[in-house]
């Protein structure tokens, strides 16, 4: 009897879990089958799930006759670079608010903190100011600067706990045996942040790619423009809203979120789990 209602537990968990999972799908299935129709079937009635018809003329309009595919190249070049910076600035801040301990160690922690909680919009104008002066404003460079400031404490505070879960002792046992403090870190400490670290970098990497209104902002020109204010100047630039094209440019820009989720979910979830586990 109680196998039965086990496996009726079961069976109903199971239910409810791929419920869940195709209602969240469903606006990215919906946002490729718009994608792949013509413009006759946009507004038919009632809807069809499948288009009658496919085609691919609004990704070849979108890839041949827009700038898209140089918003596309400035969000990668934009995330990767913040993506280097801050992992780099982190993974020693984090490293060393970790180990080094200190009087003002807690005041430090605390600034962080807040810094990550300031609304973007709070420094949006000293940001703005620094990089005027710096010669930076409508440029890449600036992009990556201004990324970097927001990034940077919710990088260090993520991987701290990544770094408190690594016991102290084998990095203690590695300098017993002649290696450096640095040595130790590299050789020791660092293999062991892997999986935070790829998580830090795929959630900095999705936050400069999705990031909207300093890039707004930050940029006036095509040739340095990224994916969110690009995309929204192709539509306003125009009478109407051509939703086949809205919708290639859709799917083309979360193509590569969800390819990196997919060949990193294995290393995210060890990552999570690493994490959440002190040693």
């Amino acid at each position: 009897m109680r196998a039965v209602v086990r496996h009726g537990g079961d069976l109903v968990r199971q239910v409810l879990t791929w419920a869940l999972v195709l209602a969240l799908s469903f606006p990215l299935f919906w946002l490729i089958s718009t994608a792949l129709r013509p413009d006759t079937e946009l507004f038919v009635r009632p809807p069809h799930l499948l288009p009658r018809t496919y085609t691919v003329d609004n990704f070849s309009k979108l890839l041949f006759e827009t700038p898209f595919l140089t918003y596309f190249r400035n969000s990668a070049i934009v995330a990767i670079s913040t993506t280097a910076f801050v992992i780099v600035i982190a993974v020693f801040a984090a490293y060393s608010l970790s180990r080094f301990r200190g009087r003002f160690s807690a005041v430090v922690e605390r600034m962080i903190l807040i810094t990550y909680l300031l609304p973007s919009v709070v420094i949006f104008l000293p940001i703005y100011l620094m990089l005027s002066r710096m010669g930076l404003a409508n440029s890449l460079p600036g992009l990556v600067v201004a990324y970097t400031t927001f990034a940077l404490p919710f990088a260090i505070w993520l991987l701290r706990s990544f770094v408190d879960s690594v016991p102290v002792e084998i990095e203690l046992a590695a300098m017993v045996d002649g290696a450096s403090r640095l040595g130790a870190f590299v050789d020791v400490v660092l293999p062991q942040l892997l999986p935070g670290i790829i998580s830090t970098a795929l959630f900095t990497a999705i936050l400069s790619w999705n990031e909207y209104l300093y890039a707004l902002i930050l940029t006036n020109s095509d040739a340095v423009k990224t994916l969110p204010p690009g995309v929204m100047t192709l539509l306003t630039s125009s009478y109407h809203i051509e939703w086949g094209l809205l919708m290639a440019a859709s799917v083309m820009m979360s193509a590569p979120v969800i390819l990196a989720f997919a060949f990193l979910q294995k290393h995210l979830t060890r990552g999570f789990g690493a994490g959440a586990v002190k040693g």
